[in-house]
């Protein structure tokens, strides 16, 4: 086999999810780059995390990547390099590098101006429409029809959902009552909040939609791994039971069941195929019980931060990565639809028992905690030690006072 080093971009859970599948499948430990720590790569003996001062800064990025590369490859000129970006930032930074870094490293990434269209919500929407792919009804405003008072003319009735069209941009911003999403139930509070968005600096479209009614169990994630060729070689889909209720981590998944809908995978394969994708494409959707269908909300153009729940139920993302770019090994386009068997928790399974609705659903959760068949990211036995243990306690006890706080829910917005 070819001799590889996975570079990774980041020091979130999406980062520790992609070390842990290069463990668990190679053994190998990998490399990390980002421009500050998060906790859950913190104490690990699987992922080296190495701080770059200004690393979200284009120049920054480019120029450090080139000299790393270059370093890299004098010191052994055989070993590929695999790159592989773990968040919105730097996915971004990658996709305006273009071809620049492949003279040292192997990734997959996307032309810049088809990268902006379907990260920024808006463009995304009028694709969506493009390919009649069912999106939830939708008003976009610019920060002068804001000062306008577009908002207020909505093709809708309340509840709605609101959240910004430029996710990158949200992450700079900061006021009170600062969201990654929202759900309102009256005219008064969307103009508060989006006069304070504005205030504060925000300077690209607001989205405002038709809410979608039901609470967080409607919620679907489908991760799809697209080859260098443009070739869709694997994809799975997940059944979201909850979410996270905190104002910076809203709409972040906590436990997921795998799920199976052979429509929604042929029909986001058709989508992805065409318009010449390549790397892992990672969808949010709801499904909509007033006409039976599965409305897209966003692409990520990465794997998600909940993306280790694809490697759990046994479809290792670092192979994918690594018979793709590193051994570019023959497909016959016979897409892989997967079926999974495992719950994935990204919180205490106290919080699943007390937060999650009671139900089928939840009745399946259960029986998968009762017989083993269930995981999370961060508890990984062969990374585990004194102080990595301690640091992942804290993190649950932050989620329980988090959900103890702020919990609500949505199926009370009908």
């Amino acid at each position: 086999m070819t001799r590889f080093q996975p570079i990774l971009l980041g020091s979130d859970i999406n980062v520790y999810g992609m070390a842990r599948a290069f463990h668990e499948e190679y053994g190998i430990v990998s490399e990390a780059y980002a421009y500050f720590q998060l906790s859950p790569t913190k104490f690990s003996r699987i992922v080296n995390v190495h701080i770059v001062d200004d690393f979200n800064n284009f120049v920054t990025f480019r120029d450090f990547m080139l000299d790393l590369g270059k370093r890299m490859k004098a010191e052994d000129p055989d070993r590929v390099l695999l790159l592989i970006p773990c968040g919105d930032v730097y996915a971004n930074l990658l996709s305006q590098c273009g071809d620049d870094l492949r003279r040292y490293f192997v990734y997959n990434t996307l032309d810049i101006n088809l990268s902006r269209r379907l990260a920024y919500k808006s463009t995304f929407y009028r694709i969506c429409e493009q390919y009649d792919l069912p999106h939830p009804k939708t008003k976009t405003v610019t920060a002068d029809e804001v000062a306008a008072g577009a908002y207020k003319d909505l093709p809708f009735a309340y509840p709605v959902a609101m959240k910004p069209a430029n996710s990158v941009e949200w992450l700079n911003i900061d006021f009170e009552g600062r969201r990654k999403a929202y759900i309102f139930d009256s005219p008064d509070k969307l103009e508060t909040i989006i006069k304070r968005a504005y205030a504060a600096g925000y300077t690209s479209e607001m989205v405002i939609q038709d809410f979608i009614p039901g609470d967080d169990s409607r919620m679907r994630v489908l991760n799809a791994y697209v080859d260098q060729h443009h070739r869709v070689r694997m994809m799975f889909l997940g059944h979201p039971l909850l979410e996270d209720p905190s104002p910076v981590a809203a709409g972040n998944y906590a436990a997921i069941l795998p799920d199976y809908n052979e429509k929604v995978f042929r029909i986001i394969k058709a989508f992805l195929e065409d318009i010449g994708y390549e790397g892992v494409a990672n969808f949010d959707m709801k499904y909509d019980e007033r006409d039976g269908e599965y409305k897209l909300f966003e692409i990520n153009l990465r794997q998600g931060r909940s993306s280790y729940f694809v490697t759990l139920n046994g479809f290792n993302l670092a192979k994918y990565f690594v018979d793709d770019l590193v051994e570019d090994t023959p497909f016959d386009g016979d897409t892989l639809f997967g079926r999974g068997s495992k719950l994935w928790l990204e919180i205490p399974k106290s919080i699943f028992m007390d937060y999650v609705a009671e139900g089928p659903d939840k009745e399946a959760g259960r029986a998968m905690l009762a017989s083993g068949n269930w995981g999370t990211t961060l508890e990984y036995k062969k990374d585990m030690n004194p102080l990595r243990w301690a640091m992942v306690r804290h993190m649950f006890s932050i989620y329980k006072k988090s959900y103890a706080k702020y919990f609500t829910k949505k199926d009370e917005l009908k």
